[in-house]
């Protein structure tokens, strides 16, 4: 009896155990999290400056590489100038991923219902992606109406295939035993898409869409380079060249400082938005803690 009883209290004792250890409270979650901007942050300031210790130390011409208070300045000087050729840019950016967003999950769902679909069309895709756009760029400019439109296409390009690639593979990596139980309730083709391949495909759509969104932006840019815009409607990549033949390296910085401002604030974007639509209930979404 003296050894049943000890057994019976082991769970209980372990029980107890676990519920008394140590858990991180919401100040040492806040603390981490802060932690996670603030060492970036430093790193950016500790960067910047020894950049500027450098150049003014080794009185480095601004024509070879301007300090980031010479860059800091051409930005705000230039303004006028830099803003239009960034809302040109954006456009472009933003009209080609939304088309790519659009077309390469219909294109999915089409392939993910009929496998003639995916037999026909997919190989095409795949030979699109892996043609270098600067090497069908001139082609484009030629045959398409306007030069913007072409460097629409050119961005299009690039941001369509991770959509439809992540899309399909999200569609065709749904559990057969869900398929099997959707079939065997009587779900139509239609339901089974709607409530379980959608859902399934959701988190590889979202990381095809993080991609893409950066894919964008650089082929935005390739186009700009090849098309060699200028005047009222050229973009950034524009005037990185006008920059360099100019020998107005601040600008030139400035410019780059854009887009790669751009690139970063559209990734954030892409993965707030993943954050939000997968939420808690996606493992890829769940935050832990260390």
């Amino acid at each position: 009896m003296t050894l049943d009883t000890r057994r019976s209290d082991r769970p209980e004792k372990r029980l107890a155990a676990d519920n008394e250890l140590p858990r991180p409270s919401q100040a040492e979650s806040r603390a981490g999290r802060a932690l996670r901007i603030l060492i970036p942050v430093a790193m950016l300031v500790l960067l910047l400056v020894v950049w500027q210790a450098y150049v003014t130390i080794a009185e480095t011409p601004h024509y070879i590489l301007p300090s980031p208070v010479r860059i800091a300045q051409a930005l705000a000087t230039d303004w006028p100038t830099l803003l239009p050729s960034l809302g040109v840019t954006l456009k472009i950016t933003f009209s080609a991923l939304a088309i790519a967003i659009l077309g390469g999950v219909t294109l999915a769902v089409l392939m993910a219902q009929s496998r003639w679909i995916e037999l026909a069309l997919y190989p095409y895709a795949v030979i699109l992606q892996v043609t270098p756009i600067i090497a069908i760029a001139p082609l484009i400019l030629i045959y398409a109406p306007t030069t913007q439109s072409a460097i629409l296409i050119c961005a299009w390009i690039v941001a369509f295939f991770p959509i439809l690639s992540n899309t399909t593979q999200g569609l065709r990596s749904t559990d057969h035993n869900l398929l099997n139980l959707f079939e065997l309730y009587g779900a139509t083709r239609w339901q089974t898409l709607r409530l379980l391949k959608v859902p399934n495909a959701l988190p590889y759509f979202l990381a095809g869409l993080r991609i893409a969104g950066g894919l964008a932006l650089i082929a935005a840019v390739v186009g700009e380079f090849a098309a060699g815009t200028a005047g009222k409607g050229s973009g950034l990549a524009f005037r990185l060249i006008e920059s360099q033949y100019r020998l107005n390296i601040p600008r030139l910085f400035a410019a780059l400082f854009l887009l790669s401002l751009t690139g970063i604030l559209i990734f954030f974007a892409t993965s707030l938005i993943s954050q939000l639509l997968l939420g808690k209930w996606h493992e890829s979404a769940v935050r832990r803690e260390n």
